[in-house]
């Protein structure tokens, strides 16, 4: 299930399904009023029916299962591929690229570069996540595995289950951290205040664990590298914001004054697993995007003139 959300923000009093079909074109009014009467659709937390007349500031949540076909088309977008075989795919992705496509975005993601890419892809997510074994948000860069078929999908799951998948991410955060090493544990769940983004909280939550290691402090800044113990929502965002030292860029959970211009200066620099046929363990390394060693580099500038 994808959870997609809708803040009314108009007084027009639309129709419940008219509403809905403005937002998300990619969906048939048929096909959105079927899952508002299969109780998939929600206002303000309660379900209603497609004749509801919405008003300003309802909040509007549907759930999308998995095999609600989207139409989604292959696209010629460059790919860094950094590793590829008959089983599994290893990208490099850049920031700003969604991974998958969802109501209200069906271009411009990975999988309609994947699509374009490779014609077999694995299907176990269903038909809008072919290959995606695992996800990073929009604005964060770096690796992810993609399967080409559905044993090699089954076997990255599992290694994802169970916790065995090397995976480390570089991340600069406000503040200086004055220890050199870290543990976040404190669970994770969606804000009741807003939809779209998560907190830490004991309601509805699930536990979540980040740990992480100074690697350079600046002036006002560190450079962190975290390793995940569990893969929440924003995990990495959410946790070093709560404990003081929110990723800079993070348009989300960050400070108003940073440069969005790239989103949070948050990458995923390592990735390892065991090979689905091949049983040999495999690592893969990604340098930081150039935006990100450009502000590495700004931060050096400021140390020296001291």
């Amino acid at each position: 299930m994808e959870k997609y959300n809708i803040i009314v923000d108009n007084e027009d009093n639309f129709r419940l399904d008219k509403i809905i079909a403005l937002n998300m074109k990619d969906l048939s009014r048929t096909m959105i009023q079927e899952m508002i009467n299969r109780g998939l659709v929600s206002v303000n937390g309660k379900i209603t029916k497609a004749s509801y007349k919405t008003k300003l500031n309802d909040q509007i949540e549907i759930m999308i299962e998995d095999n609600t076909e989207l139409d989604i088309e292959p696209e010629n977008i460059p790919l860094k591929i950094v590793y590829e075989d008959k089983d599994i795919i290893v990208v490099d992705k850049p920031t700003g690229m969604i991974v998958h496509p969802s109501p209200g975005i069906i271009k411009g993601t990975l999988v309609n570069a994947l699509l374009y890419h490779c014609k077999d892809l694995s299907g176990i997510n269903g038909v809008n996540r072919p290959g995606i074994v695992h996800r990073i948000d929009k604005e964060t860069s770096g690796l992810l595995m993609i399967a080409k078929n559905d044993a090699a999908h089954r076997s990255l799951s599992n290694q994802l289950k169970t916790h065995s998948v090397t995976r480390r991410y570089v991340a600069l955060v406000h503040g200086v951290i004055p220890h050199v090493q870290g543990k976040i544990d404190a669970p994770i769940g969606r804000n009741p205040n807003d939809r779209q983004s998560m907190t830490v909280t004991r309601t509805n939550s699930k536990n979540a664990v980040t740990n992480f290691t100074v690697i350079k402090r600046y002036k006002n800044m560190s450079m962190i590298e975290c390793r995940l113990e569990t893969g929440r929502t924003h995990q990495i965002r959410v946790h070093m914001s709560y404990i003081g030292y929110p990723v800079y860029g993070d348009p989300k959970y960050g400070r108003r004054k940073d440069d969005f211009s790239y989103g949070q200066f948050l990458h995923a620099k390592k990735l390892g697993f065991i090979h689905p046929t091949t049983r040999k363990y495999m690592e893969f390394e990604s340098e930081l995007p150039d935006y990100f060693k450009d502000k590495l580099n700004e931060l050096e500038e400021e140390i020296k003139d001291e």
